[in-house]
C-alpha cells in the first residue's frame, strides 16, 4: 500500500507539472493566442489583479466599522503605596494593595462618517481599481500587438533576403560560368560577389535583430517558458485587416481614460459630502460587564469579584475647530472642480490623439496601396530583364539594378503592410474600441 500512495503521487505530481507545463507554454502562437498568454502571465496585469482583490479586502475592512465590536480587556495593578484622604478629622489610607480588572466591552457605530462614506462609495472604488486593470490590459494589448508586427516584418524581410540570396547565387554561377567561357570580364562576376556579399551581411544582421525583438515580444507576453516561441499568421487576412472605417468620430465614453475621470468625480463627489458630514455629530452606543477584584494579598485575590455594568450612548460634537470644516470642505469642491477641467483636457486630447493617428493611418495605408504596386511592377521588371539577360539582350548591370528594385519593393511592401497594420491600433486605441 505504501508503495501504491508514493507511485500514485508521484504520478498527480508529472500530471501537475506536465499541466503546467502545457499552459505556459504556446503550441500556436497567433497575434491573438500572443495577448491572451500577455493578459493571463505578464506581471503588470497580475499585479493589476492582485490591487483588486486588495481593495476588495479594504473596502470590507472600512465595513466592518459597522458590525459590533467586542473586546476583552484585562489589568492587574499592585499598589506599593495606598492613597491617603482626610475623613472625620482622621488621615487613613484608601484601597487595597493588589486590584485587578477583567471586563467585556461591546460598542456599536450608529453614525460615523468614515463608514458612512465606505458604504456610500464602495462600488465606485471597486469600479476604479477595476478601470485601472482594463486600461493596463488595453497597453498590453496594443504593445503585445506592435511587438508581434514588428517581430513578423523582420522575419519576412529574412524572408525576402533569403529570395534575393537565392537568386543572386544563380546569377553569380551563371555570370562565373560565362565569365570562364570568355563571354564576359570579370567585372559582372565581381559585381554579383558584391550584391550576394551584401545580402548575406543584411541577413545576418536581420538575424540578430530578429532575436532582440523576439526577446522584447516574449518580455511584453511575460513569456518565461524555455520553448522558443514560433509565430502563426495568415499574410492575407492581415492583409484583409488594414482597412478601418475612416469616418468613425471619437466617442469619449468609450475611452477608458474618460471612464476613470468620471469614476473619480463621482468619488469626489462623496468627498465633498464627507466633509459636509463633519457637522454632523458621531453617534456610538457601548456596553461593558466588568469583574474586578479587590485584595490587600495576591493569593486569594481572584476568589472573591465584584461585578459591574453598564450601558450608554456617546455623542463626540466638535464645536469649533477654528474653519477647518470650512476649508476641507472649500478644497473638496476646489478638487471636484480641478476634475472638471481634466475631463476637459482630455477630450481635447482625444481628438488630437485621433486627428494624429488617423492621418498616421491614411498615409501609411496609402504607402501601403503604393508599395504594393511597386512590388507587382518591380517583380514583372525584373523576369523581364532576366529573360533579356539570359538572351544576351541586356546587360549585367541591368539585371542588377532590376534585383535591386525587387529587394527594395520587397522590403517596402512588407514594412508598409506592418506599419499600416500599427497605425491601424492607435486609431482603435483613440477611438477606445480596442478589444482584448
Amino acid at each position: 500500500m505504501k508503495r501504491i500512495f508514493i507511485s500514485s503521487g508521484f504520478s498527480m505530481l508529472v500530471l501537475f507539472a506536465s499541466a503546467q507545463k502545457a499552459t505556459d507554454t504556446l503550441s500556436s502562437a497567433t497575434l491573438q493566442a500572443c495577448v491572451q498568454y500577455a493578459l493571463k502571465h505578464y506581471p503588470l496585469v497580475q499585479q493589476a489583479l492582485l490591487d483588486e482583490q486588495i481593495t476588495e479586502r479594504q473596502v470590507k475592512s472600512k465595513l466592518a466599522d459597522w458590525y459590533p465590536q467586542i473586546n476583552l480587556n484585562a489589568n492587574y495593578q499592585n499598589n506599593f503605596q495606598l492613597q491617603s484622604i482626610a475623613f472625620n478629622g482622621q488621615v487613613i489610607k484608601s484601597g487595597v494593595y493588589n486590584t485587578s480588572t477583567v471586563g467585556f466591552a461591546l460598542s456599536q457605530n450608529l453614525f460615523t462618517r468614515d463608514v458612512l462614506l465606505a458604504a456610500r462609495t464602495k462600488n465606485d472604488v471597486m469600479t476604479n481599481i477595476r478601470q485601472t486593470t482594463v486600461s493596463d490590459k488595453i497597453d498590453v494589448t496594443v504593445n503585445v500587438s506592435k511587438a508581434f508586427y514588428d517581430v513578423l516584418l523582420t522575419e519576412k524581410q529574412i524572408d525576402v533576403l533569403n529570395d534575393d540570396i537565392v537568386r543572386l547565387e544563380r546569377n553569380l554561377k551563371d555570370t562565373y560560368n560565362q565569365y570562364r567561357g570568355g563571354l564576359v570580364d570579370k567585372t559582372d562576376y565581381k559585381r554579383a560577389t558584391i550584391s550576394l556579399n551584401n545580402s548575406k551581411a543584411q541577413k545576418k544582421t536581420n538575424e540578430e535583430t530578429l532575436k532582440a525583438k523576439y526577446a522584447v515580444l516574449k518580455q511584453l507576453m511575460g513569456y518565461t517558458a524555455p520553448d522558443s516561441l514560433h509565430l502563426v499568421y495568415d499574410s492575407a487576412q492581415m492583409e484583409a485587416e488594414v482597412y478601418i472605417d475612416t469616418l468613425a468620430l471619437p466617442d469619449y465614453s468609450k475611452r477608458i481614460e474618460y471612464q476613470q475621470l468620471m469614476t473619480q468625480k463621482r468619488l469626489e463627489q462623496a468627498n465633498v459630502k464627507y466633509n459636509k458630514w463633519a457637522y454632523i455629530p458621531t453617534v456610538t452606543a457601548g456596553a461593558g460587564y466588568n469583574f474586578n477584584y479587590l485584595n490587600n494579598r495576591f493569593s486569594p485575590l481572584y476568589k472573591q469579584d465584584y461585578p459591574n455594568s453598564y450601558a450608554g450612548l456617546q455623542v463626540s460634537f466638535p464645536i469649533f475647530q477654528g474653519t477647518k470644516r470650512t476649508q476641507n470642505i472649500r478644497i473638496a469642491e476646489l478638487q471636484l472642480t480641478r476634475i472638471d477641467w481634466d475631463v476637459t483636457n482630455l477630450q481635447t486630447a482625444i481628438s488630437t490623439q485621433y486627428a494624429e493617428s488617423l492621418a498616421t493611418y491614411k498615409s501609411e495605408l496609402n504607402n501601403y496601396h503604393i508599395q504594393k504596386d511597386n512590388l507587382e511592377l518591380a517583380r514583372d521588371v525584373f523576369n523581364t530583364i532576366e529573360l533579356q539577360y539570359r538572351s544576351g539582350v541586356k546587360a549585367y548591370l541591368d539585371l542588377i539594378t532590376a534585383e535591386t528594385d525587387l529587394l527594395t519593393a520587397q522590403t517596402n511592401y512588407s514594412n508598409a503592410l506592418y506599419l499600416v497594420l500599427s497605425s491601424k491600433l492607435d486609431v482603435e486605441k483613440a477611438l477606445g474600441t480596442i478589444t482584448y
